[in-house]
């Protein structure tokens, strides 16, 4: 969802602070550049990001930088057991001075606003986010508030520690438009975090503001005012019925993923430079997309069938469009 009163933005505009963007992102964290790209499409596409991967490798790092150069107020909360939803949408506090109750803000008016370790809270509260990822807007006491445009959410999940963990029901899942994977870096890659590290001589690594939340919504405006060919969108959706049709999954991708799919493609085909999207631009983000939203069967997850690998077969075999270009 975007601001639709905002000025869209050319192509070549977007694609410029793009690259200026994640070039500022790039001098504080080492080694991600494809998934900040992906993560930075998805605001551009008006979506939300799930990182998941093992902790240290610099999920925190990535959101709070990103919301830095897009000029975006971050609040992060740290999710814990004992948390209440109350404690990310806010709540009416007693003012004894007015002797009347008052809306207090919780920290999820914001600009980007990031839930780490989102799978150790429990459900009532991972569910609190649900209204506010969809509608930009929560309802508290019977009293509904628009949250601030632009609004984004990026959660952070270890997906290796179960203890104490709440898994994310299938309703949170899909409200994010991806789930990330960060990875390890390489030898060279983590010896320049290392470096790095020496030569700031302090733990926090600094960066700049890039363009301000009016820009964003300018260049938000200027994805949504590109048309998509209409072999892609067939592409998106085969690619989303072939999910349901499997026989290794349960439940397969809503019209939400197969939506989500044909957004993120334009945004990261405007990110690239090109005011028209490619199947290669669905292939790439097929797998960030989709996998979350897969349910596997019972003999599926025994027999150690993989989400991911799956979309990738999917990739592989569903005729997409033999050749989209330049209108």
């Amino acid at each position: 969802m975007t601001d639709s009163t905002a000025a869209p933005m050319s192509v070549a505009e977007i694609a410029r602070l793009g690259r200026a963007v994640l070039d500022e992102v790039g001098t504080a964290v080492v080694g991600m550049r494809d998934a900040l790209e992906i993560a930075l499409a998805t605001v551009l596409a008006g979506g939300h990001v799930l990182f998941e991967d093992v902790p240290g490798l610099g999920k925190t790092l990535a959101a709070r930088s990103l919301a830095t150069a897009l000029g975006l107020d971050f609040r992060r909360l740290q999710c814990t057991p004992d948390l209440l939803p109350s404690d990310i949408t806010g709540s009416a506090v007693f003012d004894p001075a007015k002797r009347e109750f008052e809306f207090r803000p919780g920290p999820v008016f914001t600009g980007l606003f990031l839930a780490d370790e989102i799978n150790r809270t429990a459900p009532k509260t991972q569910s609190a986010l649900l209204e506010a990822m969809a509608e930009r807007q929560v309802s508290v006491d019977g009293v509904t508030r628009k949250l601030p445009s632009p609004f984004h959410v990026i959660a952070t999940s270890n997906p290796v520690e179960y203890e104490g963990t709440y898994p994310l029901p299938e309703a949170q899942l899909d409200r994010f438009m991806v789930r990330l994977a960060v990875g390890y870096p390489d030898a060279d890659q983590e010896a320049d975090v290392l470096t790095r590290r020496l030569i700031r001589r302090q733990e926090a690594a600094p960066v700049n503001q890039v363009i301000d939340p009016a820009t964003v919504l300018a260049m938000q405006a200027g994805v949504e005012a590109v048309a998509v060919d209409g072999d892609v969108i067939r592409y998106c959706v085969d690619l989303a019925a072939a999910t349901r049709a499997s026989a290794h999954l349960e439940v397969g991708a809503s019209p939400r993923g197969s939506q989500n799919l044909m957004l993120l493609a334009r945004a990261v085909a405007v990110l690239a430079g090109r005011d028209y999207t490619l199947p290669e631009d669905v292939k790439r983000i097929g797998v960030p997309v989709l996998a979350h939203r897969l349910t596997l069967s019972p003999t599926a997850w025994a027999s150690g069938v993989n989400p991911e690998a799956l979309v990738k077969t999917l990739l592989d075999t569903v005729a997409g469009p033999a050749t989209v270009g330049a209108p």
